[in-house]
């Protein structure tokens, strides 16, 4: 089983006008969005072996404070510039190219390719993965590069204003 976990970039700031886009920070609801949610994976016994994430910086926010909520060392990141506005193509790419070893991995990144790699494999349309949106995938595959919508077992999304249901 590979459980894959996609993961749109939490909120982040437009305050300082002067940034280029690659370096906004999260603002004030990002870094509270982006903990409530690793908190739900971790209820849910979601501990990814990897983070892959945009380095883009509201991404790599993301991915350290999601990943000090699970406790997972820093060594686990890895930060790629290939993800920084990635289509759903792209994306797929890098997914099916990740070391088989890892079971779990979270990839943090940029819609509209989060949106559209969701929709591709999820089983009902999510019109928008909003910030700090999790969606959950996982195949009947023993390798990354087998993963695909026939071998999808199960699926699930969450973002911070819904509501839990476990």
């Amino acid at each position: 089983m590979k459980i894959l976990l996609l993961v749109r970039h939490a909120k982040s700031s437009w305050k300082d006008p002067r940034l280029e886009d690659h370096q906004r920070p999260l603002n004030k609801r990002g870094k509270k969005a982006a903990p409530k949610m690793a908190r739900r994976l971790k209820k849910r016994g979601l501990f990814p072996d990897a983070v892959v994430s945009s380095d883009a910086r509201r991404a790599m926010d993301t991915a350290i404070a999601m990943a000090d909520v699970l406790a997972l060392p820093s060594k686990v990141i890895h930060p790629t510039a290939a993800l920084y506005h990635a289509s759903s193509e792209e994306i797929l790419e890098i997914v099916r190219g990740l070391a088989d070893d890892w079971q779990q991995v979270m990839v943090v990144g940029h819609n509209p390719g989060f949106t559209d790699l969701a929709d591709f494999f999820f089983p009902e349309p999510i019109v928008n993965v909003p910030t700090a949106g999790v969606v959950e995938l996982r195949f009947d595959a023993s390798s990354w590069q087998e993963i695909h919508e026939d071998n999808l077992a199960y699926s699930h999304f969450d973002f911070p204003k819904n509501k839990p249901t476990n």
